[in-house]
């Protein structure tokens, strides 16, 4: 299904100014994110949007993180991490592993597996996944990792990240006919 929304009068439908960074910016702004919190052995970790799947057969996820991250050498490291998905509940622990110079760990209740790596608690969903693939692109890393594991108590509306704010999605009304 696809519902429309009406657009407001004024704007600019042709191509817009700027450099090609600056294009990328301002379009992702627009864009609603899942925010996630990826976490390695170390402890490390990281507020991310990037998160994504990747296939299902085998079941892949991927994120990326920039080559400058304080938790980059973590995760160039590893060779798991774990997903946590987080939900409207979540955005202090959002905020606080989006934070550099802090220990993003300090206060978060959470629990340690077996090799290391960090479980977050009170989070709607988690996976884990044994890292298949790191790969430099451009200003940052992708990383691709196969799902090993999974848990969460799934409650709750999800957090998203848009145009520089956290928020949470509302559902549309149906539309008949589309």
């Amino acid at each position: 299904m696809t519902v429309s929304i009406e657009r407001a009068a004024g704007i600019t439908r042709g191509p817009v100014p700027g450099t090609p960074d600056e294009i990328l910016r301002r379009t992702l702004r627009r864009h609603a994110a899942g925010v996630t919190v990826i976490t390695v052995p170390g402890p490390a970790g990281f507020t991310a949007t990037s998160f994504t799947s990747v296939s299902l057969e085998p079941a892949l996820v991927s994120f990326c993180l920039g080559l400058t991250a304080s938790a980059f050498p973590a995760v160039q490291r590893a060779d798991r991490f774990a997903v946590h998905v987080l939900g409207a509940g979540n955005t202090t622990l959002a905020r606080q592993f989006a934070r550099s110079g802090i220990d993003r760990f300090d206060g978060i209740p959470w629990s340690e597996e077996a090799d290391g790596l960090p479980l977050l608690d009170g989070v709607p969903a988690w996976l884990t996944a044994r890292v298949t693939l790191r790969q430099r692109v451009g200003d940052h890393l992708l990383v691709v990792g196969e799902i090993d594991a999974g848990g969460g108590h799934g409650e709750g509306d999800a957090l998203v990240h848009h145009n520089g704010a956290f928020a949470v999605p509302v559902s549309l009304p149906s539309q008949t006919g589309e």
